[in-house]
């Protein structure tokens, strides 16, 4: 019996050791042949490609878009874009290891196919109604005392809500799943299309929001509604038919092993088990004999389930999916350098709304952030190449130490920004009130709610206008909105401080980029299949929860001056997850120098 048939059997991932000279040779060879380019262009890879890119673009003129919406819905304030926000990281938070089950129990092709349906008909539907909100939203206001208004704009919030939950559940069922099939689990190869996509989606960071940005200025909100429809249904039959086209010319996407109830337990044994430190299978064996007494608690817990009513059932069922699928993904090998990554989202050290904003109260232009959104693009792209070049030479563990490296020696920049000349920080800010009754001046309530409303006074009378964001896999939540009109004055003494802080930001995306995509291999190869979406699942919880705290943070320093310890605050917490990857790494050669 071949390997991989062994390790089919197990439900493992088999890795393929081709040396990188003979697979390059054989690739030129191929493209030497003619026709060769015509069979590339009918083959799966290029057909994933296409699916992604127009997938990508969608997803970035839709979070571009619906931000800019609901801040015109709500007379230019911000409320419904926070809200909108939050919901979108709560639902992701709560329902991460759900939808990841749901990617595991289902084959292959329904799942995507239900994927790409919900989120582009929930984004036509999405349209159609905010179309019709602002074609007549004085006529709605007046129904109901304005409360249909409210409904309306649930209602878009739900939507989008699902759009976003779906398109979670495309990604990890595609970006997390038919890659790794498709490429053989050929390490190569898949680090290969990994680059190649996250490529197309730097891309199309910049590219998507500009082109749908340019038909809401040059027409009107409602064209903009009208052309993402357009756009999404489109899209919908395009990809449905390249993804099916894939599904049939790749027959091993077609085998899946299923995730029975019973065998949950089972399926939730370490990956790591049957596994050296180079993601082989060696010892099914070792998976095949589940305890007598584990599968004793399973029929206890399954006779306990069924004797209670059918809406307690079910949600017994999903708490016990989510607390199994926490468990999975803390039992995985790469559990620590799954952990390392999340910690890279605590951080207000990218072109989000937070960086941009507080580029603006420093006398940075919008055009001038908007050509460095272009510059970090680049970057980004150049970690892609740094990523692929480096796996070759190093290995795929020693890139992410490498990257890790490269991005908290950038990220120095940006402490250095902090304590150099032009730099707002005021650590008084952050003293509590004083006694109102103090007579002392500058240390009485007047005195500190005099500084703190000055600082306030930067943000009053401005109109929000949106900038073209940066929304990248790594931060989510980029929708950038700034503040004009600033008094005059505004402008530092010194831009020593914000070009350190810009240089810092940028080029520490080569690293992270890489890295980002180290990680994202490594999950797919010491993942078993089974467990696949589950774990990917988690992870995206555990990518928005710390994408949360962030946002804690700046409500609670907001002000300028405040920037400067966040700016601290984020580099200790990427500090702790690259140290959290370095332990990963120590453990994973020292496992491979014992099992050789």
């Amino acid at each position: 019996m071949s390997l991989r048939t062994e390790a089919a059997q197990c439900g493992g991932v088999v890795v393929e050791f081709e040396n990188d000279d003979i697979r390059e040779a054989r690739a030129r060879k191929a493209r030497s042949i003619p026709g060769s380019a015509l069979i590339y262009l009918k083959g799966p890879k290029f057909l994933i490609y296409v699916s992604g890119a127009l997938s990508m673009w969608g997803d970035r003129m839709w979070h571009f878009a619906i931000s800019v919406f609901l801040i015109e819905l709500y007379g230019r304030n911000l409320l419904l874009t926070a809200v909108f926000g939050l919901v979108v990281a709560g639902s992701v938070l709560l329902l991460g290891a759900l939808i990841g089950d749901w990617v595991d129990r289902n084959p292959r092709n329904k799942v995507a196919h239900a994927s790409l349906f919900i989120q582009n008909i929930s984004v036509t539907v999405c349209s159609i109604v905010l179309m019709l909100v602002f074609s007549y939203k004085q006529w709605i206001e007046q129904i109901w005392d304005g409360w249909l208004t409210v409904v309306c704009y649930t209602v878009v919030i739900i939507l989008a809500d699902v759009a976003n939950l779906a398109s979670t559940a495309l990604t990890i069922a595609i970006q997390r799943d038919w890659i790794v099939v498709i490429t053989g689990y050929n390490r190569g190869h898949l680090a290969g299309m990994n680059a190649t996509m996250r490529r197309i989606d730097q891309v199309t960071n910049i590219l998507a929001p500009l082109a749908v940005g340019q038909v809401m200025t040059l027409a009107s909100n409602v064209v903009g509604c009208g052309f993402i429809l357009g756009w999404n249904l489109v899209s919908l039959i395009v990809e449905f038919i390249f993804l099916s086209r894939v599904y049939r010319i790749v027959p091993e996407l077609s085998v899946k092993p299923q995730v029975d109830d019973e065998d949950d337990q089972d399926s939730m044994e370490s990956p790591g088990d049957g596994k050296n430190s180079r993601g082989e299978w060696c010892d099914c064996e070792l998976r095949a004999a589940p305890e007598v007494t584990e599968n004793s608690n399973i029929s206890l817990n399954l006779k306990e389930m069924n004797s209670l009513p059918v809406c307690l059932q079910r949600f017994k069922w999903l708490l016990s999916t989510c607390k199994e699928g926490w468990k999975a993904y803390y039992r995985q090998p790469v559990f620590l350098a799954g952990m390392g990554l999340a910690f890279l989202y605590t951080t207000v050290l990218g072109f989000d709304c937070i960086t941009t904003g507080y580029a603006y109260t420093q006398g940075i232009s919008g055009s001038l952030l908007s050509l460095l959104m272009g510059v970090s693009a680049i970057t980004g792209l150049m970690g892609t190449v740094m990523f692929t070049k480096l796996r070759k030479a190093y290995g795929l563990i020693n890139t992410g130490i490498i990257s890790s490296c490269l991005h908290l020696s950038c990220l120095m920049l940006c402490v250095c920004s902090v304590f150099a000349p032009g730099s707002p920080m005021d650590l008084s800010l952050l003293m509590p009130l004083t006694d109102p009754n103090s007579t002392e001046t500058g240390t009485g309530t007047g005195g500190v709610v005099g500084q703190r409303q000055k600082h306030t006074n930067l943000y009053q009378g401005g109109n929000n206008q949106p900038l073209l964001p940066d929304r990248s896999s790594i931060h989510w939540t980029n929708n950038t909105v700034l503040f004009e009109n600033l008094p005059s004055g505004a402008a530092p003494d010194s831009y020593i401080s914000i070009i350190l802080l810009f240089m810092g930001v940028i080029t520490a995306r080569v690293g992270l980029w890489s890295f980002d995509l180290t990680v994202t291999q490594l999950l797919q190869e010491n993942i078993s299949e089974s467990e696949r979406g589950v774990v990917n699942g988690v992870q995206s919880s555990m990518n928005y929860l710390m994408d949360l705290l962030h946002f804690i943070m700046v409500i609670s320093a907001p002000q300028p001056q405040h920037f400067g310890i966040l700016v601290i605050i984020s580099v200790l917490f990427i500090t702790t997850g690259h140290t959290m990857y370095f332990l990963y790494a120590r453990k994973a050669k020292r496992k491979h120098q014992l099992d050789t």
